[in-house]
């Protein structure tokens, strides 16, 4: 009888530890697999708060409030991780499906052929969008890593070797890098009349 009361007293740290790992677990699995994150924001996330209320309060009424306080805390931790994955997706998603796949992907480009204008090698890498106006997103080969010092400024613009303007450069690893172009474009189709400046 004593040792259960002890372990009725004490808080349950492993808890809040356990929520962590699930969080990022399921995130980077549905990461890998989707090209937005309306599945997470929509389905995932009020599924398991509201799983972890009922068993919140469920301890409460049985009057464990220790286990009460570690199921709040799973919650607090699960909306906390939540946030600051879902603020980063396109990051996250990348360098997931890069680390998983890079070997597949760097097989595809470099098979090929090299463009005679000196268009760098690319292949699509993701897209979203509705309604006939798409996101295209190109992983490019960039032999001579021309491209590190414009994925370092953050900064969209003309890139050599690349046909558009590209909204968002970022860099995978040493010669490989994500080009996503603004939406309605594809490589090879810009539009040139637009209003962004070209």
């Amino acid at each position: 009888m004593a040792n259960k009361t002890v372990e009725e007293a004490r808080f349950h740290w492993q808890l809040p530890l356990y929520s962590l790992l699930g969080t990022i677990i399921v995130f980077l699995a549905l990461a890998i697999s989707q090209s937005t994150s309306t599945l997470y924001i929509l389905v995932v996330v009020p599924l398991i708060s509201i799983l972890l209320i009922v068993a919140a309060v469920w301890s409460a009424i049985a009057k464990k409030r220790r286990r009460s306080l570690a199921i709040l805390s799973m919650l607090a931790v699960h909306w906390a991780i939540s946030v600051l994955l879902v603020m980063n997706y396109s990051a996250v998603r990348d360098s997931a499906r890069w680390l998983v796949w890079s070997r597949d992907y760097k097989a595809k480009v470099v098979a090929q052929p090299a463009s005679a204008n000196g268009e760098l090698q690319h292949i699509d890498w993701d897209g979203w969008g509705w309604g006939g106006e798409n996101t295209e997103v190109f992983l490019v080969f960039d032999p001579a890593d021309s491209l590190s010092a414009e994925a370092a400024s953050g900064q969209p613009g003309r890139f050599n070797g690349i046909p558009c303007k590209v909204d968002r450069l970022r860099r995978l690893e040493s010669h490989w890098y994500t080009a996503q172009f603004y939406t309605g474009e594809i490589w090879g189709q810009c539009n040139s009349g637009d209003a962004r400046g070209r």
